[in-house]
């Protein structure tokens, strides 16, 4: 068996694993990524850019039809086989050869297979299409990125009847008559949303009494409008109590408001949850999870660090890459040649500048829907459940001279969640189309606490959508 040793060991190749071996490898140390499947990871291959790139024809197609001149000259529906084909190339065909040159060009190094703990900073990696194995030495440490997989529900029959997961989804290659989906999350509202573009039935059943746990109610309200209006199904409130699969396709026996029901489907997209993907023999290690503190550092393990889903903390790539730059700067610094960071790691007034610690304070989320709904930092509930003084200001982003100008009958809300005692604002909500592009202001203003009244002087531009602000503020009092 071949042994290989590096300073440093990321195990796992995807965004987050990739942003944290670059950041690591600035100060000398030599870092080893460790990948199973494609370099680039989930987000480049099934998740965000494939299901971006499936949304956005529906998207530009719904804007234009919103502007007369324009509307006109569209009589037809998207071309699914053209749609498809664009996502091909966003995916860059399943093929990570570009991905592969990026880490050779950063001066890091790839093994590819499954790796698991076998001591303290020691791996066995296995690489199963060719059967060989490689002992791993990590001189220093290890960061584990390995991301996270979804959760399958305990449904009789559903492993049976070979449901899709997010990933089958996005890497479709024929678009199904019909196509069901459970839950109502970000990943089932978004398939929801670009399967019905693409021209199948969709029903979308949801467990609970709305979409989007994680928004402000309003946006998930104005959300499951939106799809109704598109002609999905939406059951709340809805048990599965049992799935089968046959010749015809797929049959959920459902439970909810009306009483038993069932329905049947081409396709079953299950999107109920991820988990942390935490199979690299942490056992060896006396752990059952990946808890880190604020550096990313696993207590009581200075050598092992933990970012990205597999932690926990964190389940978007945004904020996967940005704990990834936290914990590379602490590897880079903690362990590297640099006589300066070195020294800036023994003295606490300077280290703050070489990002040691990771702050969530202000998480910003899009969801890709129709409408588009954006927000950061804290909705109204928790604000008031974390013992804030808070009031909220809202506007229809519609009344805004650039909204009108953008589109007819442009409809969207803003609203935020204001901090009364410290003037601040706490958190932001944006819906409407690309609300998303609305979001960067109000990080900016939650992450650097703003006061109201020096935004105040941040004076948005004439006719765009942005203008909102000045309407937000305006509303709020001054």
């Amino acid at each position: 068996m071949e042994t290989v040793s590096y300073d440093v060991v990321v195990i796992g190749g995807g965004a987050v694993g990739e942003n944290a071996a670059d950041r690591a490898s600035r100060t000398g140390l030599s870092v080893l990524v460790v990948e199973r499947e494609l370099v680039g990871g989930e987000c480049s291959y099934w998740a965000c850019m494939p299901s971006k790139a499936l949304l956005r024809p529906g998207a530009v197609l719904a804007q234009a039809r919103a502007v007369p001149g324009a509307a006109e000259l569209l009589t037809g529906t998207l071309d699914p086989a053209q749609v498809l084909a664009r996502r091909d190339v966003f995916t860059s065909h399943w093929d990570d050869h570009g991905q592969v040159e990026w880490l050779d060009s950063a001066g890091l190094g790839l093994l590819r297979g499954s790796a698991r703990f076998t001591g303290e900073k020691e791996l066995l990696v296995e690489n199963e299409e060719d059967g060989t194995s490689t002992r791993v030495i990590a001189r220093h440490a290890v960061i584990v990125a390995t991301g996270s997989e979804p959760v399958i529900p305990d449904i009789p029959g559903l492993p049976e009847s070979k449901p899709w997961t997010s990933r089958e989804a996005t890497a479709v290659e024929e678009v199904p008559g019909s196509i069901a989906i459970l839950g109502g999350g970000v990943v089932g509202v978004e398939m929801a949303t670009a399967y019905r573009d693409l021209g199948a039935q969709v029903t979308l059943i949801v467990r609970g009494g709305r979409l989007l746990n994680g928004a402000e109610p309003f946006a998930a309200e104005e959300v499951g409008t939106a799809l109704r209006d598109l002609g999905v199904d939406l059951r709340f409130d809805t048990e599965t109590t049992a799935v089968s699969r046959d010749a015809d396709g797929v049959h959920l026996h459902l439970s909810g408001p009306q009483g038993e029901d069932t329905v049947h489907a081409d396709e079953l997209v299950v999107a109920t949850g991820r988990r942390p993907r935490l199979d690299v023999g942490l056992d060896v290690l006396g752990l059952d999870r990946l808890a880190v503190d604020d550096a990313l550092q696993v207590p009581g393990h200075d050598w092992l660090f933990a970012v990205g889903d597999v932690t926990g903390r964190t389940a978007t790539t945004h904020q996967g890459k940005y704990d990834a730059r936290v914990v590379g700067d602490v590897v880079a610094a903690r362990f590297g040649s640099d006589e300066e960071l070195r020294a800036a790691e023994a003295e606490a007034a300077d280290w703050s500048r070489f990002r040691a610690s990771a702050d969530h304070a202000a998480v910003p989320q899009v969801v890709f829907s129709r409408p588009e709904v954006s927000w950061v930092g804290l909705t109204e509930q928790q604000a008031t459940d974390a013992g804030h003084a808070v009031r909220t200001v809202s506007y229809a982003i519609g009344s805004v001279a650039g909204a009108s100008v953008s589109a007819d009958g442009y409809q969207g809300t803003a609203q935020l969640v204001i901090d009364t005692d410290r003037g601040v604002i706490l958190g932001a909500t944006f819906t409407g189309p690309d609300a998303a592009e609305l979001l960067q202001t109000a990080t900016v203003a939650v992450v650097a606490e703003t006061p109201l009244d020096r935004l105040w002087h941040a004076v948005p531009a004439y006719p765009t959508v942005s203008e909102v602000w000045l309407r937000l503020l305006e509303t709020a009092g001054l």
